[in-house]
């Protein structure tokens, strides 16, 4: 007898989807890659004296919105750790200011010995950036910092 063909078919058929069972292992594994590899930047203390006051407030804001400008004992001033001209504090922090919808608080940490026309200087370039939020950074403030550490 012969047999027809009929009962007989290929077990192994190759199939046009992309297995999606090991996809969350994929994607665990890159966050978990991503994670690992991201560096943070933090801000470098500057070797500066820090000026007296006898009170002081904390600032309610997150880190994002605080701008941290440095001015040493010679008067060079920096920005993100990064050196600027006093003529160039305007024009720099004017469109960070802009972008944040003039929720940046700029925080002038000064040393105690730097030239009160330096900070006058400083203070006219915010002004001309159109900055509203200024604090300037204390001794105590850094004290009470440590503390709650």
């Amino acid at each position: 007898m012969p047999i027809k063909s009929g009962g007989f078919s290929r077990k192994s058929k190759t199939s046009s989807e992309v297995p999606s069972s090991s996809m969350a292992d994929i994607a665990f594994l890159l966050l978990i890659f991503f994670m690992v590899s991201t560096v943070f930047q933090k801000d470098r203390d500057r070797p500066i004296e820090w000026p007296e006051a006898e009170a002081t407030q904390k600032i309610d804001e997150k880190i994002k919105n605080i701008l941290n400008i440095w001015v040493e004992r010679n008067g060079d001033i920096f920005i993100n750790d990064r050196p600027y001209a006093m003529t160039d504090v305007a024009s720099t922090i004017g469109p960070l200011y802009a972008a944040s919808d003039r929720a940046l608080v700029i925080s002038i940490r000064s040393d105690r010995e730097v030239r009160y026309s330096t900070i006058d200087l400083l203070q006219q370039q915010l002004v001309a950036a159109g900055v509203m939020r200024v604090v300037f950074a204390t001794e105590l403030e850094q004290r009470m910092a440590r503390e709650r550490r």
